[in-house]
């Protein structure tokens, strides 16, 4: 549709321009014409001149006919020049708006990536700590076994047997339970009871949680009276009690007992010890007969069996329950004595010293501070049970 007008105007233009020139080519001949026959006369010259001038006049009559033209035919032109521009823009503007949303396809995909692998390192984390606060992924090596002891006596015969958390059925007790169990201090085989490390576990508890045992296996605990009694009364067994201490200056000492054994729950699981070594001193028989723990009850705040009736004089102070002198801890009391590791926790170099305290411990005449301390029992072999 277009060529054809194109064809038809183009062919118009070269008919006028062709015209032009004719005429043109005419003007030029009436002037020679008029220069040669001068003497036809004045008459003649005006008549050339009028014709003259009328042929000019046509002529620009025509030239304003071709010059419309010549306008509409810029005006198909600039059209056509438009709608290529405006199909060219077009297409460059899908294929940018098309690269565009390619680049937002590749980024959302990289985002989606990132959100994923963020979900699932939360869900793993999340795992993570849930196994931490639940007390059952910590799966002892060996599941059954009397004690520390006995599974070390089992295990190690046939390959090295792990420090770590262990569960152990005692003769008498009714269920199995989980113990820390040393298997590398002294030989191994040795049932954690109790430990102080950094006062994170509150020892000011009641004679329920001191009976059930408390705290965290993997760091400051009491394993509890019930089940420290289910282990050292097993038929034809004797144990040993071991207490390591350490100061705040980072020295070290110990304390072993021979034979020790508790009492039921209906005596208030008494505190029975065999001979003494070590080099912390036997504080638990004290310097003086009044001071001698042996053979004792365990006490609380609440269950008050410490022989202070109606008080004991401790330094010098009417004491009424030791229990309560100690910040409402609990131990083997005896007129509140020289000895209680369950003592609540003072940090050291801190001014108020602490109240974990093994009297005989000394130095310069003074009492050493304690930073931790722990109780551990293992079996002793005796020939006659055999």
């Amino acid at each position: 549709m277009y060529l054809s007008e194109v064809s038809l105007l183009s062919l118009n233009i070269c008919i006028f321009i062709y015209a032009d020139a004719i005429q043109v080519n005419c003007v030029h001949h009436s002037k020679d014409l008029s220069t040669v026959n001068i003497v036809d006369g004045e008459s003649n010259a005006k008549y050339e001149s009028k014709s003259n001038d009328t042929l000019y006049k046509e002529n620009d009559d025509e030239s304003y006919d071709v010059k419309p033209k010549i306008t509409r035919e810029e005006k198909h032109f600039m059209c056509r020049n438009l709608q290529n521009s405006i199909v060219s823009y077009t297409r460059s503007t899908k294929k940018l708006l098309r690269n565009m949303m390619d680049e937002q396809q590749t980024s959302l995909d990289y985002l989606s990536n990132q959100v994923n692998e963020l979900m699932n390192r939360v869900l793993l984390t999340t795992e993570v700590f849930r196994k931490q606060l639940d007390p059952s992924p910590h799966r002892p090596v060996q599941s059954h076994g009397l004690d520390c002891t006995d599974i070390k006596d089992t295990i190690g015969s046939v390959t090295k047997t792990p420090s770590g958390l262990y569960i152990i059925h005692p003769e008498g007790a009714s269920h199995p339970f989980e113990v820390m169990c040393d298997m590398d201090y002294r030989g191994g085989g040795w049932t954690v009871i109790q430990k102080r490390t950094d006062g994170v576990i509150d020892f000011q508890r009641l004679w329920c949680d001191y009976l059930d045992g408390f705290g965290d296996l993997l760091g400051e605990f009491w394993l509890g009276l019930k089940k420290i009694f289910y282990i050292v009364n097993q038929k034809n067994t004797s144990f040993m009690l071991y207490v390591a201490l350490e100061s705040e200056d980072d020295r070290f000492a110990y304390a072993s007992y021979d034979n020790f054994w508790l009492e039921d729950e209906t005596r208030f699981f008494k505190m029975h010890l065999g001979r003494y070594s070590g080099n912390a001193g036997d504080a638990f028989r004290g310097l003086r007969q009044e001071d001698n723990q042996n053979a004792m009850p365990f006490s609380t705040s609440d269950v008050d069996k410490d022989g202070c009736h109606p008080a004991c004089l401790v330094h010098g102070q009417s004491v009424k329950s030791c229990s309560h002198f100690n910040s409402n801890t609990g131990w083997w009391f005896n007129q509140c004595g020289l000895a209680n590791l369950n003592g609540i926790y003072h940090f050291p170099r801190k001014p108020l010293g602490t109240g974990i305290h093994w009297g005989t411990w000394t130095k310069n005449n003074s009492t050493i501070k304690i930073k931790s301390a722990s109780m551990k029992i293992r079996r002793i072999y005796n020939p006659y049970f055999k």
